[in-house]
């Protein structure tokens, strides 16, 4: 038995170690050493949110709720970034890596990994940056419960993970997946729960914007973030289901993937 939990202790160190040098190589081919480099990880990110801060403070943004537009913007949008960004990261990800792929310890979960690791952690940190910064300022108050805004956050970065490493590994079927992600995915932002508050929709529309995973996800990082000051509607238990049933299905695309590149 302790050999065994020995055994696997060595190989999930050895994994680590893979994920963690295709995390530099991403970061190194992506950002270079030039400028402030890999800075702009959460640079770029930061100055999404920021544009859409201005841009709805200046228009008067309706949001169907008494908080303050800036709060909107950025619990709402750094999700959008969050969720979105991971699969437009992972589909096409195994081609340029192909080569890679041919040593023993690297496998296609490890290129997809490398590379939602590294979006969710520039999202967080852009995230929160910008929370500090606000709240320094005054324009936010401090979580009303750090651990409830996480447990959402971490939800909608599990959701973003498992559906980009889904997609990634079927856009090595058909480049179909590709050119329809991009149009899904900006259909998707106004009904991904960025932009509204559940509570503002008419009751019946409730039931069946909650089907949209995301907008479970928003609203428990909402519900930490602002307590009492909202009313929050979202199932937990179905975007758990949800998250649980897309990683599995990542899971056995990701062998097919591996069964098709990697030499007998």
């Amino acid at each position: 038995m302790r050999s065994h939990l020995a055994e696997v202790g060595r190989s999930a160190s050895v994994q680590g170690r893979v994920v963690y040098a295709l995390l530099m190589r991403e970061i190194l081919t992506r950002y270079g050493r030039h400028n402030i480099g890999f800075l702009w990880l959460f640079v770029e990110p930061m100055l999404f949110t920021t544009g859409v801060t201005v841009l709805w403070t200046l228009t008067q943004a309706l949001h169907g709720s008494s908080l303050p537009i800036v709060a909107f913007a950025l619990t709402g949008y750094s999700s959008v970034l969050l969720w979105r960004n991971m699969p437009a990261r992972c589909i096409g990800a195994i081609d340029p890596n192909l080569a890679l792929m041919y040593h023993r310890n690297v496998r296609a979960i490890d290129i997809f990994l490398a590379r939602v690791l590294l979006e969710a952690g520039g999202a967080t940190i852009s995230f929160v940056t910008l929370s500090l910064f606000y709240i320094y300022i005054g324009w936010l108050d401090p979580p009303a419960d750090i651990l409830t805004v996480a447990g959402g956050w971490l939800m909608i970065a599990w959701f973003g993970a498992a559906l980009g490493m889904t997609l990634g590994a079927l856009s090595e079927k058909s480049e179909m997946v590709e050119r329809l992600w991009h149009p899904i995915s900006y259909l998707a932002f106004p009904l991904s729960g960025a932009a509204f508050m559940v509570d503002a929709l008419p009751p019946a529309a409730r039931k069946y914007i909650l089907y949209v995973p995301m907008v479970n996800g928003v609203e428990i990082v909402r519900q930490g973030y602002f307590g009492e000051q909202v009313r929050v509607h979202y199932d937990f238990f179905y975007m758990l289901a949800c998250c649980v049933g897309l990683t599995w299905l990542a899971l056995s695309q990701i062998e097919v993937v591996n069964r098709g590149v990697t030499p007998e």
